[in-house]
């Protein structure tokens, strides 16, 4: 064996040995965001803590379901999900929780919250206050100092995610009344942020999404100009506060194509339609997530790949670059991500902005034939879809008649169709399946985040003993009534809205309180759902549809009527896209459907099943509230009489929890591997003749 070598000092470069050149000024990166939230404001303000020490540069708030719908966590709609998909905020000891050691004068903060949008930043701002005078700062500078984003584009929720609480016109006076507020006194917020990202969610192609999303913000423009509340020499500065959300296939040379158009787009809006002179108020600036819908749980490894083609598609191009960047975890499509996962996500954000030397070109992209030709397609496109939009009377009315939600279910429903085909391959899922063991999920339980059992029960208690508190004080009592009391006068006189929220807020007024002062003078809606009027597989489908369709039709035939299938979303999960897709599918399928859309009780669901007399109950869960709502349904049917009814539950459920559900009485549990419609749609079939006592059919070919 060999000495080893003395080490070996690095030769000084000649006298005459040029420079090595100076690196090109680089750009700054991209705001740096993971959106988190769960189980409590305590425990997702240590989380957002450990996430602000890994070099995260912004925070962006998940709400719980009741939180972003309006209800405290004892109202019995919350039933099963409080703090599931989000953080439960119920009064202002809950923002203060939420943001305990976090300066909010010096950080910027992205609200994912829509119907209640105007309720959490109230909360937000007054924290901010207090935080400000608590140091001996003046609260009113720390408000102005306030930088960060209120998602608040409620025209999406009546498409996709279904967090809409009142109907389309007094949801567009609050986001007025919002812009409005915030221009003159909170300079660096953005009050509204025009969320395109869930309408390709929801099926959306690149043209439906830059179409729908300009559309309503040509909507929130006009309702601000035509209010009065903003003078028109300051409406530059309104236009330079809204913002949009987007999303970003994998498909990322055509993604990236969309943002350039998307900028092209806004630049013309705003100039020829509002008369904005300044370029630097016109500039289109926007946050990303990338696609949570193309997250597999097949081979979920693959979403890492997936996860940085996308970055790439809003990052690369310095003319469309995004302002802020939130990337999902790779297990998202399995469950809630672990604190893991989500510095996963945030090193590749890292690694690309400071690592590689993108930061220090100018756009790649510019001149090149091939990105001008499709930036084209798609305005082109993309215009032609705003004008009927213009032409329905915006994006309202199109919300109003269903235009909007049948044009989407359509889009999804072609979508679906080609993956089933193969015509769109989607690695894992209809190729390449062949797989080695995967060490990340050998342990499916420990793969993902688990909401404690007791959260629910603690928030229940804690929001009640808040209000008890507050009452058993007779100031303090009083304060909160007179607050919702100007409130609810303020709703029904026209007055902005804004300054008694503030005031409910100071006065300890719930979540719930506040969203049902309001309801009271707005009422409550109920959107089109989309699948009376959607196109599903318009030429008779494929072989394996048709031989389902047949078996259908013989079942029914043996059993002397039409079957009927009950398609149900209960509690407050709004993501109604793939229950549209089985409900759509369904009925090409021969069942004859029933579908009430979303946000249904138990006892609301078995009342359906018995009046309608259906001959299966289909559930829909993703918010991951199964294990409490599935049984009561169960339960639900026994005591109706209608023990013989089987339910089959669809959504993202573990493997523990679906086994359980099988113990309970479920007939069947699909989750998102389960991608083939038409496999579906032949298993609900014998789902029925079991449950009829008919044995298994075989499709014949038709």
């Amino acid at each position: 064996m060999s000495e080893p070598a003395e080490p070996v000092a690095a030769p000084s470069p000649a006298p005459d040995a040029p420079a090595a050149p100076a690196r090109p000024e680089r750009d700054r990166p991209w705001v740096m965001r993971t959106y988190a939230g769960h189980s409590s404001a305590a425990a997702s303000n240590a989380l957002y803590r450990r996430n602000l020490d890994k070099g995260q540069t912004g925070l962006s708030v998940a709400f719980d379901l009741p939180t972003q719908t309006g209800y405290d966590p004892d109202h019995p709609l919350a039933r099963g999900e409080v703090g599931k998909v989000g953080v439960p905020v119920s009064h202002v000891g809950d923002m203060r929780a939420l943001f305990d050691q976090i300066p909010l004068d010096r950080m910027n903060t992205s609200m994912t919250i829509n119907a209640t949008a105007m309720w959490l930043l109230s909360l937000y701002q007054v924290v901010a206050e207090e935080q400000a005078a608590a140091e001996g700062r003046d609260p009113a500078e720390a408000v102005r100092a306030l930088a960060g984003t209120t998602q608040n584009d409620i025209i999406k929720e009546y498409l996709s995610r279904g967090t809409y609480v009142f109907a389309p016109q007094p949801s567009l006076r609050l986001i007025t009344d919002m812009v409005a507020y915030t221009v003159a006194e909170m300079p660096k917020w953005n009050p509204t942020n025009i969320c395109s990202y869930h309408l390709q969610e929801a099926g959306a192609t690149p043209v439906q999404e830059i179409a729908y999303a300009m559309s309503t913000a040509i909507a929130v423009l006009d309702a601000v100009r035509d209010s009065g509340q903003v003078p028109q020499e300051r409406f530059g500065d309104v236009v330079a506060r809204i913002s949009f959300f987007v999303n970003a296939g994998v498909r990322f040379v055509e993604e990236m194509c969309k943002m350039r158009a998307f900028v092209q787009l806004w630049d013309e809006v705003t100039r020829d339609r509002y008369g904005v002179q300044d370029p630097k108020q016109r500039r289109f600036r926007y946050g990303v997530q990338v696609n949570s819908l193309g997250l597999t749980e097949a081979q979920p490894e693959n979403n890492v790949q997936r996860i940085v083609l996308e970055m790439l598609a809003v990052t690369l191009s310095k003319d469309a670059r995004a302002r802020a960047v939130q990337l999902p975890a790779w297990n998202e499509a399995l469950g809630l991500p672990r604190p893991w996962d989500q510095q996963w996500s945030l090193r590749m954000q890292q690694v690309l902005a400071f690592e590689s030397d993108l930061l220090e070109y100018d756009d790649l992209f510019s001149g090149s034939p091939v990105v001008e030709a499709k930036v084209a397609e798609l305005v082109a496109g993309a215009r032609a879809e705003i004008d009927r939009v213009q032409e329905l009377g915006g994006a309202v009315a199109a919300v109003e008649s269903g235009y909007l939600k049948s044009a989407l279910v359509a889009s999804h429903s072609q979508r679906r169709r080609r993956i089933e085909s193969g015509e769109d391959v989607v690695v894992g899922v209809n190729r390449f399946q062949t797989t080695e063991p995967n060490p990340l999920t050998a342990d499916l339980d420990t793969a993902i985040q688990t909401v404690d059992h007791d959260v629910e029960a603690r928030a229940v208690d804690a929001v009640r003993a808040w209000r008890e508190a507050r009452d058993a004080d007779e100031t303090s009592r009083e304060r909160a009534a007179d607050a919702l009391a100007a409130l609810t006068e303020a709703a029904r006189s026209g007055a902005p809205l804004m300054e008694a929220s503030l005031e409910a807020a100071r006065a300890g007024v719930t979540t719930g309180e506040w969203a049902q002062a309001l309801r009271e003078v707005f009422g409550e809606y109920r959107a089109p759902t989309g699948v009376s009027g959607s196109v599903g597989v318009g030429d008779g489908g494929t072989d394996e549809l048709r031989e389902v369709r047949e078996l259908v039709r013989r079942t029914g035939e043996e059993l002397g009527e039409r079957l009927r299938i009950l398609v149900a979303k209960p509690g407050l999960d709004g993501h109604s896209n793939g229950a549209e897709q089985v409900a759509v599918r369904a009925r090409d399928a021969g069942f004859e459907v029933v579908y009430q859309g979303i946000r249904l009780t138990p006892e609301q669901i078995v009342a359906a099943a018995v009046a309608e007399d259906v001959h299966l109950v289909g559930i829909s869960i993703l918010s991951g509230s199964h294990m409490e709502l599935v049984p009561e349904v169960l339960d639900g049917l026994r005591d109706a009489g209608a023990a013989d009814v089987p339910v089959i539950v669809g959504g993202i459920i573990p493997d523990s929890d679906a086994k359980a559900l099988r113990e309970l009485g479920v007939a069947a549990v699909f989750t998102p591997k389960d991608f083939g419609l038409n496999g579906i749609m032949g298993e609900l079939v014998q789902v029925v003749r079991r449950s009829r006592g008919l044995g298994e059919g075989r499709p014949v070919p038709a």
